[in-house]
Order: C-alpha cells, then sequence, then structure tokens
C-alpha cells in the first residue's frame, strides 16, 4: 500500500502540483519516521502502524515530531467521515471505525461525520463513473440506519472491549447536512471556493482518472473535495478537531482540507491515512466493488460475518487479527503459533470471527452466529431448538417460510406438500419414500408418518424441512 501512495504521490506530481511534489518523500519515508521517534515509539501512533492501521501521514515530518507531542499534550479531536450512499456500511468501512476506536480508548475524543449532504454530490475517489443521483429522503434513511450501526458498534467496543482503568473520550454523531442546510451557493462559494486553485484540484488522481475516461467528470462532482475539506474547516472552528481519518484513497481529499484551513485560519492539522480492505484477490471490499459484507443484521446476519471472517485465507488471519481486533499483538503471536502447531483446529481463524462478530453484533450476535454455524455445519438439533425465527430465516436466507396450523393427525407427506416442498401426486409421494426428504436433519422416508412433537416439530414450533441437498423450507407451526 505505501508503494501504491508513492505512485499516486508521483503521478500527480508529474501534472504540475508543486503541493504534492513535496509530499513525494512522505510517501517513501513515513514507515520509518513512526518508527524512528522515541515519542512516537512508546505512542498510540506508533502502537497503531505497528497493527498495521496507519499507512501515510501529513504534513511532512508530522509523524515524528508533531503529531506525537500533540496527542501526548492531551486529549484531542480526531473525525473521519462516512457518506450514507447505502442503508449499512460494510466491513470495507469497520477498519475506520476501529481506527477511532484505538484513539477513544487512548482517551482522545472522536467524529463520526455522517455526509448526508455530500452523499449528494458523491465522491468520485476509486469510482469509474458517476453514482446515481439519490433523493434527499433516501440519504435521510440512510443516514438514520447507519447513525444507529456506528453507535451500537461503539457501544460494544465500551462494553466488551474497553480497560475500565482507562478514560474513554467521548464519541459524537454528526451530520454535515446541518451545516450546509442554510448556505446558498452564492454565499459558499463566495466564502470557501476563493481558497481552492484549479490546478491543485485539477491534479488530485481521482479527478484525472476521471477526465481521461469516456463519461468524463460532472461539476457536482468535481467539487465534492471542496465540501470535504469544509468539513475539515468546520469541525476544526467548532470542535477543535485537529485530526482527520479517511482511506489511502482520500489523501487529496485530506491534503485539501489540510491547504484549505492552513490557508483561512492558520491552524495546523494532520491527516493519517488507513489501508483499504481488499479481498484475497486484491479487490477493494465495498458497494462499489459488489462485494460487500455489511454491518447491519439485515443485510449481513451475524453468521454470514462470522463465517466470512472464518474462511480468510491462512496468509490474511495474522494480519487481520492486528487491524480487526483488539487483542494485545503478543496474543496474536500466541494464537499464530497455537496455529502452525495445530493448523486443523483453526484457533486463529476461530478467535478472528468471534472477536470481530462481538465487536459488530455484540455478545448476542456471537451467540447467534455461533448457533446457526452448530445448526448447518454440525447438524446439531438443539442449536436449531435454540433459535429463533429470526435466526433460521438468516440462516436459510433464500429458504420459503410459511406460518402453518398444525392440525391433529399431520403427516410427513402433508407437511411438505402445505409448504410446497414437493410436486403433487404419485411423483411426491415416491420423493419422500426414496429418502429425499430431512426433516430437522432426520431423513423422512415414511410419507404417512404423524408429525412428532420434539422430532419433527422442535421445541420453538419450528420444522425445518430440506427436498434434496439444498432446498430448504423452514415452517412454524401455529397452534389450534
Amino acid at each position: 500500500m505505501a508503494a501504491s501512495m508513492a505512485r499516486t504521490c508521483c503521478y500527480v506530481s508529474q501534472h504540475g502540483s508543486c503541493f504534492l511534489k513535496r509530499r513525494t518523500s512522505l510517501c517513501l519515508t513515513l514507515k520509518s519516521k513512526f518508527h524512528c521517534s522515541s515519542r512516537a515509539h512508546n505512542g498510540l501512533l506508533f502502537s497503531l502502524n505497528k497493527r498495521g492501521i496507519l499507512k501515510d501521514c501529513f504534513p511532512e515530518g508530522a509523524a515524528q515530531d508533531q503529531l506525537p507531542k500533540l496527542l501526548q499534550s492531551g486529549a484531542q479531536t480526531v473525525y473521519c467521515g462516512f457518506d450514507p450512499t447505502a442503508d449499512s456500511l460494510h466491513v470495507g468501512n469497520l477498519l475506520a471505525l476501529i481506527g477511532l476506536l484505538h484513539f477513544r480508548s487512548a482517551g482522545h475524543d472522536v467524529l463520526a461525520v455522517l455526509g448526508g449532504a455530500t452523499a449528494q454530490i458523491g465522491d468520485p475517489s476509486g469510482k469509474t463513473r458517476e453514482r446515481e443521483r439519490m433523493s434527499a429522503d433516501t440519504v435521510e434513511a440512510n443516514t438514520h440506519s447507519i447513525r444507529e450501526s456506528i453507535q451500537r458498534i461503539f457501544t460494544n467496543h465500551e462494553v466488551h472491549y474497553h480497560d475500565s482503568s482507562r478514560k474513554l473520550g467521548t464519541v459524537t454523531v454528526l451530520n454535515n447536512l446541518s451545516w450546509y442546510k442554510d448556505w446558498g451557493v452564492v454565499a459558499f462559494l463566495s466564502e470557501a471556493g476563493r481558497h481552492f486553485r484549479m490546478g491543485t484540484m485539477l491534479s488530485r488522481h481521482s479527478v484525472q482518472s476521471r477526465l481521461k475516461s469516456a463519461d468524463g467528470m460532472s461539476l457536482t462532482e468535481f467539487t465534492y473535495q471542496v465540501f470535504q475539506a469544509y468539513d475539515f474547516h468546520h469541525l476544526n472552528q467548532i470542535h477543535g478537531c485537529k485530526i482527520q481519518l479517511g482511506g489511502t484513497d482520500q489523501l487529496g481529499n485530506l491534503m485539501s482540507g489540510h491547504d484549505y484551513i492552513h490557508k483561512v485560519s492558520g491552524e495546523e492539522v494532520y491527516g493519517l491515512t488507513i489501508p483499504l480492505v481488499t479481498s484475497s484477490v486484491g479487490d477493494k471490499l465495498g458497494k462499489t466493488a459488489g462485494n460487500a459484507v455489511w454491518l447491519n443484521r439485515d443485510k449481513t446476519s451475524p453468521f454470514e460475518l462470522y463465517q466470512f471472517f472464518l474462511r480468510q485465507p491462512d496468509a490474511s488471519v495474522e494480519g487481520y487479527l492486528k487491524l480487526f481486533t483488539f487483542l494485545p499483538l503478543a496474543e496474536v503471536e500466541r494464537l499464530m503459533e497455537q496455529q502452525r502447531e495445530d493448523p486443523g483446529k483453526r484457533l486463529a481463524h476461530k478467535r478472528l470471527a468471534a472477536e470481530v462478530t462481538k465487536l459488530v453484533h455484540g455478545k448476542e450476535g456471537l451467540e447467534s452466529a455461533k448457533r446457526c454455524t452448530n445448526a448447518l455445519y454440525n447438524s446439531s438439533v438443539q442449536a436449531l431448538e435454540e433459535m429463533s425465527d429470526e435466526e433460521l430465516q438468516e440462516l436459510f436466507r433464500e429458504a420459503p417460510f410459511h406460518e402453518l396450523l398444525l392440525e391433529p393427525g399431520t403427516t410427513v407427506i402433508d407437511a411438505c406438500r402445505r409448504a410446497s416442498a414437493i410436486p403433487e401426486g404419485p411423483r411426491g409421494y415416491q420423493m419422500v419414500s426414496d429418502g429425499a426428504v430431512w426433516i430437522n436433519h432426520r431423513r423422512a422416508d415414511k410419507p404417512e408418518q404423524v408429525l412428532i412433537p420434539k422430532l419433527h416439530i422442535l421445541s420453538n414450533g419450528l420444522t425445518l424441512l430440506r427436498v434434496g441437498k439444498r432446498n430448504f423450507y423452514i415452517i412454524k407451526w401455529l397452534s389450534l
């Protein structure tokens, strides 16, 4: 990733940007600066860099001296922005939240800024074409959903991972629409626009790549960096915020904010970038790439999130334990040693999956994920009995769900036909007789068998019906 950042800096400098050219050496030497400074070596920045959470910092030299001094001088305010372009954040956003959580654990105040305004403009960074315009109502609904998700994750962290002997910083969730809604376009351009230079804006990699594409770039998208820069300025003035976190693809936007604040108020502020989370083949994880693993339960269940991390390649597990969990690095090393001694137990994978699921969905979500895992992969009838209707529907998301009246004498063939699981007539009867039907993980090959409570009907009133290898049906029995 550091090499990628260096390429980005070199690329834009070739387009006449002296401002960016000065920072090229930063991209090449930042790692050593985190490690060389004795002050940083014992501080938060060094710890985050060692975990792989921090990649780059600007302005040049800040990571070695200025920023460590600032962080050790007292509680600071740090912010990261999230545009509500969907009704849920995803695993690609989770690392940014974890970055904020580390700062909060160290006693600093954090701001999670939802882009109720900027989501209607659209960030061109990493995009090959302009996103479809979103209605104000959709953005508002997405903002509400994401706000609840962020608050849930911060609460889970405080309950399950915070050392109570250390003072937590505050956490505030803001919506940038609140400071744009009363601006007029003429007044805003008159106030903010005069501090931006076209040459610098045009030199941004995100702009250059889009200008060369077939679709080009709209004026709306081009102004995105102005709004993000003004966000930083507003937070600096109102909340005393001096540090912004963002993905490595946000470097240009972070720089714009730094420059704008420096010109307007002379305040010294800082930007920190975190790595982009990619798949095992190097694709960025997110909704644009079409491979999002969501943080809201209605889009990705705790079981699905758990399985996503459980199935990570062996080569990724150690890095993910450092990035996505709050385990001490010494404990990560012990886990990896245990994994090497007995790879079949997959202890590191299981711990990774458990830690992330508990952070995102709480202890109850983790227990749900484990119940679903036992029910599906270990054919545990007890796990099925302990599952709620919601969990069963999450586990078998594509399975039809039927609420049926349990009449006296209901047989296996009756249940199959009423759930539309088999064809009518002799063909369906023969499928049951041939052993194609399973009820609650047990083969049910007697069509006239009357359903037996606790065998065919679980204590929670549910029946899991399977026809063939993959066709599942869920029946919720209603008593007379």
